[in-house]
């Protein structure tokens, strides 16, 4: 039953892609996010629903006439620059090549539907849905895992669901830690106190399923995200007693077990796990030494046969780090122009925070900004020890940034319309939505329109 509602479901869905684009770039999200083709039984787990929905968006684009120029700008470009980066490393790779390839595709598809993504982020609302199907594809894995964690009393692991990317502990943990300061985001811009509540409770329950993980990695980012945290909020005082007590409180919450394991990170020389992601670490990078132009290609660092290049006899499997897996699956220039796409994220959001400064109309995108610093980091330092060197989720995260930017600084330049899609396309009708007074004649008198979604303008 479950698994025949969720096709009526999608094949519903898959119709407003074709007749509304951009829900068809929510819907590729909240399908790519949250896997929820992966909660049901029988064989819609294992359609291909992301290629039907883009193709049914890809239908609707042209459609409607969305299919508009590309945008380019310090995100997009980046994004551009990967995939042919990855296709010149694919074609001298020494993997296996069909496996190499696959890879390659799914990648390949990704980076396109973030470009077509970037195209569509033409307003402040729908920037907020973009988000909001991202808090609720990865905070309702969050919200589930802290109700199991306190049923249990946090003595069974958090894990995320089957034969996804966020399956494994580790990764879901990082996951949820990164769609924190996101669910604040909404949070602090929502006008109705019970879904400031609500999503109050849902960070206090991701939280709680981020410790609940059992993840070390996950750990050391929680504690760098929290320290960012403080740094970017107002009330240092308030905010940094708040954020002790939560993190002290689901640390106190967790058994003795957790707390043994969590030691282990002062003796990670005497830990098999920890010293063997250092091998393959030393590996990942002799790869990269050895091809520094294209380093092994996709799947590189999985195949024995390119590991005996540099290591015979060593483990070939996942690097577990975001740095070294980028380094020795692509190479040297690969490597920086990846990570110019993050130095890219950091920058422009750094650069929200200062152009809202004294401009109401645009706390938004200020506080937009200092919360995806903090998910910035998060992935960083836990992305350190895992392999998600091409999660789409914070890719994603980075072209809602380099959007936001785009809107504001159209604010700053005096656009009075910049960030309200709806005022914008009645005006191109000549119609005063949203504006009282005439817009071709008179002084025009700006209300302040309350965003759709609840969020204050």
């Amino acid at each position: 039953m479950r698994d025949l509602l969720f096709v009526a479901v999608l094949a519903a869905l898959l119709a407003l892609a074709v007749a509304r684009p951009f829900a068809g770039i929510l819907l590729w999200s909240w399908i790519s996010f949250m896997n929820p083709h992966r909660l049901v039984w029988g064989p819609a787990s294992e359609l291909p629903w992301a290629m039907s929905v883009f193709a049914a968006t890809l239908i609707g684009c042209v459609a409607a006439g969305e299919l508009r120029r590309p945008v380019w700008n310090a995100i997009t470009v980046p994004l551009l620059a990967l995939m042919a980066c990855f296709t010149l490393t694919s074609a001298a790779a020494i993997g296996e090549p069909g496996a190499v390839w696959a890879k390659w595709e799914h990648t390949m598809k990704v980076l396109l539907v973030l470009l077509v993504t970037a195209s569509m982020l033409t307003d402040r609302r729908r920037v907020q849905a973009l988000v909001w199907v991202m808090v609720i594809s990865l905070g309702y894995y969050g919200v589930r895992g802290g109700i199991f964690s306190i049923v249990n009393g946090g003595n069974y692991r958090v894990w995320g669901p089957p034969q996804t990317m966020i399956t494994d502990n580790n990764h879901l943990a990082a996951a949820m830690l990164v769609t924190l300061p996101l669910m604040n985001w909404l949070r602090m811009h929502s006008a109705h106190r019970i879904v400031r509540l609500g999503l109050a409770a849902a960070m206090a329950l991701t939280l709680l399923a981020v410790v609940a993980s059992y993840s070390r990695g996950a750990l050391l980012g929680l504690l760098a995200a929290a320290f960012v945290m403080w740094l970017r909020t107002k009330g240092k005082l308030v905010s940094g007693v708040v954020l002790a007590a939560c993190v002290a409180g689901a640390i106190a919450f967790m058994p003795a077990a957790w707390t043994e394991r969590m030691n282990t990170i002062s003796t990670y020389q005497e830990d098999g796990s920890a010293s063997e992601r250092l091998v393959l670490w030393d590996i990942s990078f002799r790869l990269a030494l050895s091809r520094p132009l294209t380093g092994a290609g996709f799947t590189g660092p999985y195949t024995r046969s390119a590991v005996d290049t540099v290591a015979p006899g060593g483990p070939a499997r996942a690097v577990h780090s975001i740095w070294f897996e980028l380094l020795g699956e692509n190479g040297f220039p690969t490597f920086l122009v990846w990570l110019s796409l993050t130095l890219s994220g950091l920058i422009l959001a750094l650069r929200l925070g200062r152009m809202a400064r004294g401009r109401p109309d645009l706390a938004w995108a200020g506080d937009l900004g200092r919360m995806a610093q903090v998910s910035i980091v998060a992935y960083l330092v836990s992305g350190t020890f895992l392999s998600l060197s091409y999660w789409d989720f914070y890719w994603t995260l980075l072209v809602v940034v380099g959007a936001a930017h785009a809107l504001a600084l159209k604010a700053l330049a005096g656009d009075p319309l910049a960030g309200n899609g709806a005022a914008r396309a009645a005006a191109r009708r000549g119609v005063a939505g949203g504006w009282r007074g005439g817009w071709r004649g008179g002084p025009a008198r700006p209300a302040l329109p309350g965003l759709a979604g609840g969020v204050r303008a």
